[in-house]
């Protein structure tokens, strides 16, 4: 039996020979190599006839690597076909050698290793195209989690932040370019994530969240992250989020350490903590510095950012256990993870007993 290279296979087609993909319509939605045809090896195994007239032309079969086109090979030659052959490598070596590759429907190709997941699969990835997202902020927090919820296939992200590009950011903010310096923040992102996954919509805001646009913002959401990593924000998110009955995920940073927790505010009526049970008002700005005032290590963003985006898409699957009534605390010096219980507090100004009255 002959075999080709893909490079060898290539010429032959453009002589006649037929190139045909055995693999099965789902693994060929990934990609096929151009110009073939597909015959799977149970539709060729079944009904040999399904290939043709024997001897009308030279057959090429093509499979993932290389066991089915020989097994093809052999049911041509027996079926009475003379001029058989495979590519050695499969479809693989045909698109390491950059040979023409025809992609039909990038989802299946882009979200591959989220669909061979069977607590995700093309149901689960779905959901991810389906939802909306608002984020609060485009930095340090906000790089890792819009990064990785772009890659994860959210279909829509909000991301809301006022600022411009700093050259002290670039040490935590990995949306932003050296060459974006002075530029908005919200742009940069958008123009990051959509490079990254152009499938998805990125709606940027250029805008500082306020009291009055707050609910406008997180209106349409599924599910709304904090990353500014400021009381006033986070107090201003808790209590729309409380009033529109959605969940959130919260973050903090300082120097190195991280908190994490979601709050699920959907049943305001729920045994579940809010923000403000933590938290019930801002501490003096002496008690909590910011970045800029206390320093933070450049990767721990990264670090607390990526789990609040497993929070998030582990939410929007609907998989796993959420981090709501807990606090992850992140200890990066000893690279130590405790979680604490919070609970809901009946003195609680939004979601107690008193709030009620």
């Amino acid at each position: 039996m002959k075999s080709f290279t893909p490079e060898q296979a290539l010429q032959l087609q453009g002589s006649g020979a037929r190139l045909i993909d055995v693999r099965s319509i789902e693994e060929r939605r990934s990609g096929y190599a151009e110009g073939s045809t597909n015959l799977s090896i149970d539709e060729i195994a079944v009904d040999p006839s399904s290939l043709g007239e024997p001897n009308e032309s030279a057959l090429i079969f093509i499979c993932q690597k290389d066991p089915r086109s020989k097994r093809a090979a052999d049911i041509a030659e027996n079926a009475g076909f003379k001029d058989v052959s495979y590519v050695v490598g499969g479809s693989e070596a045909w698109k390491s050698a950059g040979l023409p590759w025809t992609v039909e429907d990038t989802f299946f190709e882009r979200y591959a290793r989220h669909l061979s997941l069977s607590e995700v699969g093309v149901e689960g990835q779905r959901k991810l195209q389906g939802a909306t997202i608002a984020m609060l902020g485009a930095g340090g927090l906000g790089s890792p989690i819009a990064y990785y919820l772009a890659a994860a296939g959210i279909g829509r992200l909000k991301i809301i932040d006022h600022d411009t590009i700093d050259r002290t950011n670039l040490q935590r903010q990995i949306l932003h370019t050296d060459a974006r310096v002075g530029e908005l923040k919200v742009e940069s992102a958008r123009q990051t994530l959509l490079a990254l996954n152009p499938d998805i919509e990125v709606e940027a805001i250029n805008d500082k969240l306020t009291g009055e646009n707050v609910d406008a913002f997180i209106g349409d959401a599924d599910l709304v992250i904090d990353g500014a990593d400021n009381f006033a924000a986070r107090h201003l998110i808790n209590d729309a989020c409380h009033r529109l009955h959605k969940p959130w995920v919260y973050a903090a940073l300082q120097q190195f350490d991280g908190h994490v927790s979601v709050f699920d505010l959907r049943d305001p009526d729920a045994d579940l903590p809010c923000y403000r049970c933590l938290f019930p008002e801002a501490p003096d700005a002496s008690f909590a510095p910011n970045c800029s005032e206390a320093g933070v290590l450049g990767v721990l963003p990264g670090l607390v950012g990526m789990i609040q985006a497993t929070e998030a898409v582990k939410w929007i699957l609907g998989i796993g256990e959420p981090l709501v009534g807990q606090l992850l605390q992140v200890d990066a010096l000893r690279m130590n993870f405790r979680k604490l219980r919070l609970r809901k507090d009946p003195q609680c100004p939004q979601c107690g007993e008193r709030s009620k009255r």
